[in-house]
């Protein structure tokens, strides 16, 4: 029941979805004695759509997120690595495996940049974490392990968690599989923008990992003259990163991450 009432305070949270709701709202008032109300609604309704979908608002959002760990320094001379974390989400359940070896939607970065890794690092062992949030569709997990074994990753090497359906589970449940011990260093990689509440969960669970963020969606530098091609697409930026922030504070108050924001 949890899980249900969090995808539905998601989706909610989601500005288009509250511009859709307004715009109803709206269209159903502006006949009625409330017409002014009505007309309020749709007016800023439409003002939300056009300058959220085509200004750079959604980056100046995302920015905060992704600024917020640096990479974790593994150059020559520090401590050896023990192992790397791979957070799914990054393949389109949709399509694979029944059409593709494994497909893969905008976060595919998870996966790309593991194998980097996994390649320049030869001994590290991989865990990855992904279960599914449908009975009808195989774990996230097993795409996984077909599409690094594809990509020259040794089976010996691959750890697989499949029955997390959220980050919190992705930190708990990887925690008992792991084990890690003190002095252990274990690489964390996620989307940069998720990675603030994916550390949390994982300092909530006991298990001390450093930040290996990818998947950026803005650049070094904010340009605030940067316009969007389509309102559709400054319009899903939005909402995507309006379900992070509202999962920081969702996980927050639940006791699921152990900061609000958390630091490096």
């Amino acid at each position: 029941m949890l899980f249900l009432m969090q995808k539905a305070v998601g989706f909610v949270a989601q500005p288009s979805s509250l511009i859709a709701i307004a715009l109803t709202a709206g269209i159903l008032l502006i006949t009625t004695s409330w017409q002014r109300l009505g007309r309020g609604l749709l007016i800023g309704a439409l003002a939300t759509l056009v300058i959220g979908g085509l200004s750079p608002l959604g980056d100046l959002l995302i920015r905060p997120l992704e600024n917020r760990f640096p990479r974790a320094d593994i150059g020559a001379g520090t401590p050896p690595l023990t192992g790397i974390i791979v957070l799914g989400g990054g393949e389109d359940s949709r399509a694979s495996p029944q059409r593709e070896l494994a497909a893969l939607n905008e976060s595919a970065e998870r996966f790309t940049e593991a194998v980097a890794l996994a390649r320049r690092f030869p001994g590290l062992r991989i865990v990855f974490t992904g279960g599914t949030t449908s009975r009808a569709r195989a774990p996230e997990a097993f795409a996984a392990e077909r599409l690094f074994e594809a990509l020259g990753i040794d089976k010996g090497r691959l750890t697989l968690e499949s029955a997390s359906r959220d980050t919190y589970e992705n930190a708990v449940l990887t925690a008992a599989i792991v084990k890690p011990k003190p002095g252990e260093r274990w690489l964390l990689v996620t989307s940069a923008w998720h990675m603030p509440r994916a550390i949390g969960c994982f300092r909530r669970a006991g298990f001390p990992v450093e930040a290996w963020p990818v998947d950026y969606r803005t650049g070094r530098t904010f340009d605030p003259w940067r316009l969007h091609q389509g309102i559709p697409d400054g319009l899903k930026r939005i909402d995507f990163i309006m379900r992070e922030y509202a999962g920081l504070v969702g996980y927050y108050l639940l006791g699921r991450t152990s900061a609000l924001f958390p630091v490096p």
